[in-house]
């Protein structure tokens, strides 16, 4: 058997649910506008946060990078994912399937290291106020930030190269929506035991850690906000982790839902699972910080009484 590896191949194809052309279709129409969505909401987000001298904070900073990873994630795989919907095209060139595998790692390994940065942030508004200038100062916020987003990168690099390097003899077919890397290493016909080990290892580092840090960080939280003695004092502190709770449950809630499936399950409905992490999560997180979120709600009151004022003006 000619074992020699074909990792140059031109194309693969994207099987998706090619046996369910029908449910492709409504497929097609929601994830199109949930797409809209999300890069509407995220870059409305970004623009406001931008704008608005009220909302400089390393909150807020934190929060723009949360929408940056939400558009460039979903726009990494979603275009030709709506293709392959319609039958336009099912198959993707080598380059860009490693370019799309590599992204989707890098950008979700990064949600998950900037989510635990963000839920320092929350400890220390909640639990040291009177430091919070001093320990979160602009200077380390972007320090930070620069770390999370590089070791996402680096650690993506990483195992896409480790990928790549293994025999796949001629298998192209990847059954999945996009070119995920658990769905590439499927085709490999060499050994990926050192593959499997190295993916093991950066979950248990860069996913299950962060998770752990952020349930200590909210523990902290919760007794510091239970010590306030007034009911108001209490709401008041718990609405500004509020919003950010909500996203880690849904971020790690979606991802639970999609590695410990049972191995009897039908594939189609993991990859609708998967596709629901991947589509719907990025376009939630917006909607969460902006209606959860009264200083993001003031700021887009402002901006639109403002912009009210200054046509009424213009017109005298």
């Amino acid at each position: 058997m000619d074992r020699t590896n074909h990792t140059a191949a031109t194309e693969y194809i994207l099987l998706g649910l090619q046996d369910h052309h029908s449910l492709e279709i409504a497929l097609f129409v929601l994830c199109l506008g949930i797409y809209c969505i999300t890069l509407l909401g995220n870059a409305f987000l970004v623009g406001l946060i931008v704008m608005d001298p009220h909302l400089h904070s390393p909150m807020y900073f934190f929060i723009s990078n949360l929408s940056l990873i939400d558009i460039c994630g979903t726009s990494s795989f979603t275009p030709m994912m709506l293709l392959n919907f319609l039958d336009v095209q099912r198959t993707i060139s080598f380059p860009s399937c490693a370019l799309q595998m590599y992204l989707t790692l890098a950008l979700g390994t990064t949600e998950c290291l900037l989510l635990v940065v963000m839920a320092y942030d929350r400890y220390v508004a909640i639990c040291q106020p009177l430091r919070y200038s001093e320990l979160m100062n602009g200077q380390l916020c972007t320090q930070m930030a620069a770390t999370i987003w590089g070791t996402g990168f680096a650690n993506s690099l990483l195992h896409s190269i480790l990928a790549w390097r293994l025999p796949f003899c001629g298998h192209h077919i990847i059954n999945h929506f996009f070119c995920e890397i658990l769905a590439v290493l499927k085709l490999a016909c060499g050994d990926i035991s050192l593959n499997a080990l190295l993916l093991m290892v950066a979950t248990i580092v860069l996913t299950v850690t962060p998770l752990l840090l952020i349930c200590l960080s909210y523990i902290f939280i919760l007794t510091a906000i239970l010590r306030i003695p007034s009911a108001t004092g209490r709401s008041k502190a718990f609405s500004t982790c509020s919003a950010h709770l909500t996203v880690v449950v849904i971020f790690y809630g979606t991802i639970s839902f999609m590695y410990f499936k049972p191995k009897d399950q039908d594939p189609s409905v993991g990859k609708i699972i998967t596709l629901l992490y991947a589509i719907v999560a990025p376009s939630l997180n917006a909607f969460i910080y902006s209606l959860r979120n009264t200083e993001v709600r003031a700021a887009v009151t402002a901006l639109v009484w403002g912009g009210l004022l200054t046509r009424k003006t213009s017109h005298f």
